[in-house]
């Protein structure tokens, strides 16, 4: 009796192999129950510090008294300030500078790093000692080295002028530039290292095959196998860019001037040394509104959200 009941479920699976492969799929698969931790943890460090930010951007406060409403008066300041107006602009411009240059020069090391070159190795895990020292370390130690009385600058007249890089707009800013280049560019060669290691070799070896050579396989297997990296490196680039600060403060904090007061530091200028907390809030709403939307303007016109993998769930 076992024996027959045995052989007609066997029957049954093999009469109906769509339904069996369809509940063969879900098996490993994570239920709701573990995302409620993430969850909460989101919740509390980053939904409701919004929320707040929000409600404060509606209301005058200097961080002793109580907040008292007042409306649309904090962002009607903002966009009448026009050192606000100017630090949007700085924003975005060293957010495109930013994309312009880590996006071809990552992408470059990463597929160097992928390959089998000899001292490959050491040679990226030296490249990587940036990647593990802090915004605020780096920038003291690019500031300690960019001295214009004791740096490298003051030594070098012939090629940096009076030395004073921090003293003029177009060098401060490329300082700026220059600076989050160098720490952050080992984060996006090591995205596109990890998504050259997959590329399949067997593309490789038809191209040669066919007779194309190294540059004609990079732009023609390469980068379009790299699509899906290159975007979401540009959206951790713009993202970052858009929300920058140590880098600012310790460098230049906003000089000369308000040469380079961006978005971030206007909002820490506000909160902590006007004790505005009302117009900081409005500040940082709107940052986080302008990140959001370029991340998702980026997104829906590269197609990305529509991307779906072959080995999910693998």
């Amino acid at each position: 009796m076992t024996e027959k009941r045995t052989r007609d479920q066997r029957v049954r699976t093999s009469a109906d192999p769509e339904r069996h492969e369809a509940r063969g799929t879900g098996v490993g698969r994570p239920g709701v129950g573990w995302a409620v931790p993430a969850a909460l943890f989101f919740g509390l460090f980053a939904l409701v510090p919004l929320v707040l930010v929000a409600v404060l951007s509606f209301a005058s406060w200097n961080g002793l008294t109580d907040p008292e409403f007042v409306g649309l008066d904090n962002w009607h300041k903002l966009f009448a300030d026009p050192v606000m107006l100017k630090s949007l602009w700085l924003s975005l411009l060293l957010t495109v500078l930013g994309v312009a240059v880590q996006t071809p020069l990552s992408l470059l090391l990463g597929v160097w790093a992928a390959g089998h070159q000899r001292n490959r190795a050491v040679l990226s895990a030296i490249y990587f000692v940036p990647l593990l020292l802090s915004a605020a370390a780096v920038s003291v130690l690019w500031r300690a080295v960019l001295d214009p009385n004791f740096g490298v600058p003051a030594q070098a007249t012939w090629l940096f002028g009076d030395g004073n890089l921090f003293g003029h707009q177009t060098t401060a800013i490329g300082v700026l530039v220059f600076v989050s280049t160098w720490q952050f560019t080992p984060l996006h060669t090591l995205i596109y290292q990890g998504a050259a290691r997959a590329v399949p070799p067997v593309l490789y070896q038809a191209a040669q095959i066919d007779g194309a050579g190294t540059v004609r396989q990079f732009f023609h297997i390469t980068l379009p196998q790299l699509r899906n990296s290159i975007i979401t490196s540009t959206i951790l680039m713009v993202v970052g860019g858009l929300t920058t600060f140590d880098t600012v403060l310790i460098l230049t904090q906003g000089g000369p001037g308000t040469d380079t007061t961006i978005s971030a530091y206007y909002m820490y200028q506000k909160a902590f040394k006007s004790f505005d907390y009302g117009s900081a809030s409005a500040v940082g709403l709107l940052l986080v509104l302008v990140a959001t939307v370029v991340s998702l303007v980026m997104v829906r016109l590269s197609g990305y959200d529509k991307m779906r993998s072959q080995m999910e769930g693998l």
